[in-house]
């Protein structure tokens, strides 16, 4: 519009003024041009603030936490799908799901009591978001994660990490990156050792923690578990900072 009438009257113009026109035109295609720079470099400030990220969940349970430090803690299981390692004694269905938000997620903790929360999988680090734990903590909730260690976890702001790494399974593809858990929970299997040519002991030094815990295979063969179980009690005893883990939870029957 500005040029138009530029043009429509330049004959009736003075110099003065055609100067005048040529800068506030000039002002114009600059605010124009800055303002959908702007715009674009800050179109996350334009975005609902409802997340629409979709994450892999098998179930959101409420049960007591079964092993390691907090058993018997009432706890609220937020049970991501999905693995990145495949270990023989996995007892975990990988293959149902639904997709949930964020959002959802902590609305569906939230219609139980117990402010501890467990993120558990499947491996819930590939999934987690710094997002998901803010809002469990502006819920009032502990967020505690049980993880294989293989994804670093430092930019999430957990209240509590379980380590149990399964390097001395299935080798370099499940190196730890994980180095200073709250807890370390080794899945005792003097056969793994072995084969790993490794123990506790030598596990353990790798990581900086202060709860060392040994929980038997459940190899599915119950004779086999009596004969775990007795080891791992010995090795306690031998190794007095180690804890026995038991799961708890498949001795009294509840998820």
């Amino acid at each position: 519009y500005i040029m138009l009438a530029a043009l429509g009257n330049l004959s009736k113009l003075n110099c003065a003024r055609l100067h005048d026109i040529s800068v506030l035109f000039t002002c114009l295609i600059v605010y124009l041009f800055t303002k959908k720079r702007w715009i674009s470099k800050n179109y996350e400030l334009f975005q609902p603030t409802k997340s629409f990220k979709q994450l892999l969940i098998s179930e959101i349970f409420y049960s007591l936490q079964g092993e390691g430090f907090f058993t018997g803690t009432p706890a609220v299981f937020v049970r991501f799908s999905g693995c990145n390692l495949r270990c023989l004694f996995c007892d975990t269905n990988h293959e149902a799901f639904v997709r949930m938000s964020e959002e959802e997620i902590v609305e569906a903790v939230c219609r139980f009591p117990a402010r501890h929360v467990v993120l558990t999988g499947g491996e819930p680090s590939l999934q987690v978001t710094p997002r998901l734990v803010d809002l469990l903590h502006m819920a009032n909730r502990f967020v505690a994660m049980e993880t294989n260690g293989t994804c670093p976890v430092d930019s999430l702001s957990l209240d509590w990490v379980t380590l149990s790494p399964k390097h001395y399974f299935l080798g370099k593809i499940a190196a730890p990156a994980v180095l200073r858990p709250n807890e370390l929970k080794l899945v005792f299997s003097p056969e793994a050792f072995a084969a790993a040519h490794s123990d506790p002991e030598v596990i353990a030094a790798t990581f900086q923690t202060t709860h060392l815990f040994l929980q038997p295979c459940d190899t599915g063969d119950a004779t086999k578990n009596r004969l775990l179980l007795q080891q791992a009690v010995e090795y306690c005893k031998s190794h007095p900072h180690w804890r026995l883990s038991l799961q708890t939870h498949k001795y009294i029957g509840i998820e």
